[in-house]
């Protein structure tokens, strides 16, 4: 597996990929805030304020996360260490048919290089308190969970990894 910054041209992979996944999540867990539309446009608009990282495999994008330096709106920072600069990860997604087969991991390895390199000294997060949530996956990853919240009725867990 092999990781790179994302483009404009990945655009419509991008947001496929989104919609698959989050598709993927409704049939298997009913609708809740996972449930949503990914577009073209809107990947474009994230790339104004993100860096994308996509995994790819067979010279197709598998994976994707985002990663930022202004908090997101979900996020409180009195649930976490105090740190000089962090970076935030959000909109992780694996292709259906790779997930369970370790590409979330390498995903959150190849994050873990980039943010180290950016330089910050952690990586927060938050997920879903559900079980469509990923926290469990972001425990075994050696995220720590730094504690439960509620934002505009969505029930989070938020989880940080100090680098």
């Amino acid at each position: 597996m092999k990781f790179r910054d994302a483009t404009a041209d990945d655009a419509p992979v991008l947001a496929a990929l989104h919609n698959a996944t989050a598709g993927a999540l409704v049939a298997r867990f009913g609708d809740g805030p996972w449930n949503g539309v990914s577009t073209e446009r809107g990947v474009l608009n994230e790339m104004r304020h993100a860096r994308i990282r996509v995994g790819i495999e067979a010279k197709k994008i598998v994976c994707s996360l985002r990663l930022a330096t202004k908090k997101p709106w979900a996020i409180d920072v009195s649930y976490f260490t105090p740190v000089p600069r962090a970076i935030y990860l959000t909109g992780m997604a694996v292709a259906v048919a790779h997930q369970g087969r370790g590409v979330g991991r390498l995903a959150l390895v190849d994050a873990l290089e980039v943010v180290r390199e950016w330089p910050a000294t952690a990586i927060r997060l938050d997920a879903w308190d559900a079980t469509a949530g990923a926290g469990g996956f972001y425990g075994k990853c050696g995220y720590a969970n730094r504690g439960h919240a509620v934002y505009r009725g969505t029930p989070l867990v938020y989880y940080e990894m100090l680098v």
